[in-house]
């Protein structure tokens, strides 16, 4: 098969084969012009016939990419003048794909940029279709999240996963790991909320037998079990203030000892963190260490609620119901879709998880639709809210005391000592 276009520069071809990841030449007027193999194994085929265009091919647009609402590598490379790189969901055989896009001018002997040279990195951790082991998602805000994750995962950045409760920082964790060089090793979490400051030290480095009551054997730390690996400490906000030294020197350093233990150890990890919280105002406060918050904020990536990503709602559902239902026979209708995208999320992608989960055990048949969430939502709605016929305060004591006395056949005396008052602070209350 031909591999570039007639009018094309054979020697390029052969370059294009030097990469070991899908790579195009693209004209400074977006024609490709030359595939490697690599490329079409992964998107298939070009048809040189119809002057095919980039944005075309991998978008099926009619015009450029920064013409129809996205960011455009070429154009950007062009106007720079050196390498650019975006996060893009392309067409492929396999239907919508998360791609890396790195775009790299090829300066003439004039200085002139006519030719481009990019570089399509396929993204594993996440899918713009429905899938139930990925991140899923396609909106602006979510792609600005992955582009993040893609960027910061090869490195050994540490990282501060910034987010409401629910967004979920445990998932993008686990996607940095897979894209570190780590991968191969384990990544271990320790959900800091609710530990006491021993409970977290020894769940953190450790301890060895006699270290206190109850330690009957050695027990080696989560630390050690990130060995070469991740460590995700989740709700970092809630690390007691006299652990976050300890945890401090530890990223420092790299050193660690077992409560009860003498013994310096080392740890190599990768350090990722998450919270709800604003740390920096708890820093402010003075409930936060400020070194140690400059340590682990190195890259920061925002974890968008649902509410700025509710054009997600359809495949992000769809891939929950998948998960949820081991049968495989549940669907959702356009109607059950509508009502979840009209509805305020305020536990996020946790809620979303647990109305679908709700809808199976309510619905008849194996038809989810909009009527089925409603119900849904509105079991939230009545206990979440509060009933206003309920008497006041006042008016409840009032109705009380009529009871007592009652019981007591009016005597007042009586009905005092059972309402642990005096008799007359019951005169005073029976008048008001």
């Amino acid at each position: 098969m031909t591999l570039i276009a007639s009018d094309a520069q054979p020697d390029f071809a052969a370059l294009l084969e030097g990469f070991d990841v899908p790579a195009i030449l693209v004209s400074a007027d977006y024609e490709i012009l030359a595939t490697n193999r690599n490329y079409r194994d992964s998107f298939g085929d070009i048809d040189y016939r119809q002057s095919p265009r980039c944005f075309r091919v991998s978008h099926g647009y009619d015009v450029p990419c920064d013409q129809a609402g996205e960011s455009c590598p070429l154009s950007a490379a062009r106007a720079s003048g050196s390498k650019e790189r975006v996060l893009h969901i392309h067409q492929t055989p396999r239907g919508r794909e998360h791609v890396d896009v790195e775009m790299v001018p090829i300066k003439a002997p004039d200085g002139s940029l006519k030719y481009f040279v990019e570089l399509l990195k396929p993204v594993a951790i996440a899918s713009a279709e429905i899938s139930s082991d990925d991140m899923v998602g396609s909106s602006p805000a979510f792609n600005t999240m992955l582009e993040n994750i893609t960027r910061v995962g090869p490195t050994d950045a540490s990282v501060l996963l910034l987010g409401k409760s629910g967004t979920g920082k445990e998932l993008a964790a686990i996607a940095i790991h897979r894209a570190s060089a780590r991968s191969d090793s384990a990544i271990v979490t320790l959900e800091c909320s609710g530990l006491t400051e021993s409970l977290f030290e020894s769940e953190l480095f450790g301890h060895v037998k006699g270290a206190f009551t109850g330690a009957s054997f050695n027990s080696p730390g989560l630390v050690e079990a990130a060995d070469g690996g991740t460590l995700f400490l989740d709700e970092i906000g809630d690390v007691p203030l006299e652990m976050q030294v300890k945890l401090l020197r530890l990223i420092e350093t790299g050193t660690y000892r077992q409560v009860g233990s003498r013994e310096l150890k080392r740890a190599d990890f990768r350090l990722i963190c998450a919270t709800h919280k604003n740390l920096f105002d708890m820093v402010r406060q003075g409930r936060f260490r400020q070194d140690l918050y400059y340590r682990i904020n190195v890259f920061p990536i925002h974890m968008p609620s649902l509410q700025e990503r509710t054009s997600d709602i359809p495949v992000l559902a769809r891939s929950m119901l998948q998960k949820l239902d081991k049968s495989g026979r549940c669907v959702m209708t356009d109607s059950a879709v509508k009502a979840l995208q009209a509805h305020q999320f305020h536990g996020n992608i946790r809620e979303l998880r647990n109305i679908l989960a709700r809808a199976m055990v309510l619905n008849n048949t194996h038809v989810i639709d909009g009527k089925v969430i409603n119900s849904c939502l509105s079991i939230d709605d009545s206990a979440h809210s509060v009933d206003l016929t309920l008497p006041d305060l006042k008016t409840n004591e009032a109705l009380y005391l009529q009871r007592v006395l009652a019981a007591c056949d009016n005597n007042k005396e009586k009905a005092a000592d059972i309402a642990g008052i005096s008799v007359r602070s019951l005169y005073r209350k029976l008048e008001e």
